[in-house]
C-alpha cells in the first residue's frame, strides 16, 4: 500500500486500470495498453504509456486500435521510455496538453461546507448510472446527443483491475454532479468529476470530492491521487493534494 505523496508507480498504475476500465483487454502492466470506448471525447480513448517498444511499431498499433476516434496518447517518464514524447513529436505528433498528477494523504473525512438539500448517493442501479453518465458529457465536450451511448459505456464498464465506486449528486431529483473512486495498487484514484454548468460554484463538487475521500480513507487506504483539470486543481489543494508530476498528452 502506498503512503507517501511522491510514491508515483502506484499512481500511475491505477490510472492505468481506471482508463483500461474503458473498452480495453490490455493488462494493466502491458507496455502498450490502450482503452478505446468511441466516445467522442479525446480523453476517452488512447494509449497511456509506451515501454520496451520500437516506435514506430507502437504508432502503427495505436492507430490500428483507434482508427475512427478522437483519442490522445499519454505520456509521463515514470511509466513510458524517457524518449517516447521526443519520438512522438519527431512524426507529427503535437502536444494537446498537460495535466498535474496531484496527490493527498488520507487523514479523516474533509469537513467542508454542505451545500442546502444536496444528496450523495453511490450509484448502485442500472437507473443510478444512467444519472451518472448524463452528468457528465457536457462538461466534458460532448453533446446532449451523446448521453444514450455515454450510458451504455457505463452499464458495460468492466472493473478487472479496481474496485470502482460511482457516486451521484443530487438536488430534490436532479442530478447535478458525479465523480468516480478507484481503488487499486494500493491508492484511491478520483476520476470523473463533473458538475453540469447551472449548479456550478456552490461548493457541490468540493462536497462531493470530501465524501470520496473519507470513503478511502474508511477503507484503509493512506494517499488519493488523480488527475486534475485547471478549473478543478484549485478545489483539489484546498482539500490537500499537492502537485507530485504530470502527463503530456498528445495528438497524433
Amino acid at each position: 500500500m502506498a503512503d507517501s505523496l511522491h510514491d508515483l508507480p502506484p499512481q500511475l498504475a491505477n490510472n492505468r486500470a481506471y482508463w483500461l476500465g474503458w473498452g480495453s483487454t490490455d493488462d494493466v502492466h502491458a507496455d502498450l495498453p490502450i482503452y478505446r470506448t468511441d466516445l467522442r471525447n479525446g480523453m476517452l480513448n488512447g494509449v497511456l504509456r509506451a515501454r520496451n517498444v520500437d516506435i514506430d511499431d507502437a504508432v502503427r498499433r495505436a492507430r490500428t486500435a483507434l482508427d475512427g476516434t478522437s483519442w490522445l496518447w499519454w505520456y509521463n517518464p515514470g511509466d513510458s521510455d524517457s524518449d517516447v514524447a521526443d519520438q512522438l513529436v519527431d512524426r507529427g505528433a503535437v502536444q494537446a496538453a498537460a495535466v498535474p498528477i496531484m496527490a493527498a494523504r488520507l487523514r479523516d473525512k474533509p469537513v467542508v461546507p454542505q451545500p442546502p438539500g444536496l444528496r450523495i448517493e453511490l450509484a448502485r442501479t442500472p437507473e443510478a448510472l444512467a444519472a451518472f453518465a448524463s452528468v457528465y458529457p457536457i462538461p466534458n465536450g460532448m453533446t446532449e446527443a451523446d448521453v444514450a451511448a455515454t450510458t451504455a459505456v457505463e452499464l458495460a464498464r468492466e472493473s478487472r483491475h479496481e474496485l470502482q465506486l460511482r457516486y451521484v449528486a443530487w438536488l430534490a431529483e436532479v442530478p447535478v454532479a458525479c465523480g468516480a473512486l478507484s481503488i487499486s495498487n494500493g491508492v484511491a484514484g478520483i476520476y470523473n468529476m463533473a458538475t453540469v454548468a447551472a449548479y456550478e460554484s456552490r461548493g457541490i463538487a468540493t462536497a462531493l470530492a470530501a465524501e470520496l475521500l473519507g470513503e478511502a480513507h474508511e477503507r484503509g487506504l493512506k494517499i488519493a491521487t488523480l488527475t486534475a483539470s485547471a478549473r478543478g486543481a484549485h478545489i483539489y489543494r484546498r482539500l490537500g493534494f499537492e502537485d507530485v508530476s504530470e502527463y503530456r498528452l498528445y495528438q497524433l
